[in-house]
């Protein structure tokens, strides 16, 4: 066997699939915390549900200035200079936030190599044959998807890492390492479902087999109670001659 060749055995997918479905729940959980916490601030004006520099009226000439700039850093500025008293403070109160970006960024790294891996190993999704690598698989894609889409709508995303980099650049002298992928990756975010579609294509039959493999099993998994009623499926006794002999199904 040629060494170039990658044996889905030895890529351990069923397992990879199952850590970044969890850590992807975990993901969506602290974004919509983010997110959340600036509706309430939009709706209720409480200045606890936001980071204290976005609302600082002190601070507020430079966070315009860092977010239209986004993601360029330009520390020569005057509209940056009352970030030079706040800088120690920012990098402490931000570092939350930041990082919670930061950690969206390495999960999608981790979800696009593995997306990578499965269509290189020409594996075979499918419901009614693999339930369960099928599930996993169509989960991920979905969890990944919800979590760009909400990331995008993060309103003060754009100030909240300008902010915590510039002051990580006015403290340390230079950005941080994690920012100028970081930057890039909320630019190429701004409409997330034209990027996706763009991002989807090389994994189109992987991911169009799955789906296809749905289109038995989705409409009996998804009738009304009434429907199941009226075919007597709830019914153990609308069939008598027929209760002792197995149920026989292709699925």
């Amino acid at each position: 066997m040629s060494r170039g060749v990658m044996q889905p055995s030895q890529q351990k997918l069923a397992e990879k699939l199952t850590i970044l479905n969890d850590r992807g729940i975990g993901m969506l959980t602290r974004v919509y915390n983010i997110k959340k916490q600036g509706q309430v601030w939009k709706a209720c004006g409480d200045p606890k549900a936001k980071p204290s520099y976005l609302v600082d009226k002190n601070l507020e000439s430079a966070v315009k200035f860092i977010v239209r700039k986004f993601p360029a850093v330009e520390t020569r500025n005057n509209n940056l200079a009352q970030l030079q008293k706040e800088k120690s403070e920012i990098l402490k109160n931000l570092a939350l936030y930041y990082f919670t970006f930061v950690d969206v960024m390495e999960f999608k790294d981790h979800v696009c190599e593995l997306l990578n891996t499965v269509d290189a190993c020409q594996v075979f999704f499918d419901i009614t044959v693999n339930f369960d690598l099928t599930k996993n698989y169509l989960d991920l894609v979905v969890t990944y998807t919800t979590l760009m889409i909400i990331l995008s709508r993060i309103e003060e995303r754009k100030a909240i890492i300008g902010l915590y980099n510039y002051a990580h650049e006015m403290t340390h002298g230079a950005s941080d390492r994690e920012y100028p992928r970081l930057g890039q990756m909320i630019v190429d975010y701004e409409n997330p479902l034209k990027k996706m579609m763009e991002e989807f294509v090389p994994h189109g039959k992987s991911l169009s087999d799955a789906l296809i493999s749905l289109q038995m099993v989705y409409p009996r998994r998804n009738l009304s109670a009434d429907q199941w009623r009226n075919a007597q499926l709830l019914s153990l006794i609308s069939a008598p001659s027929t209760m002792l002999n197995p149920a026989q199904s292709d699925t």
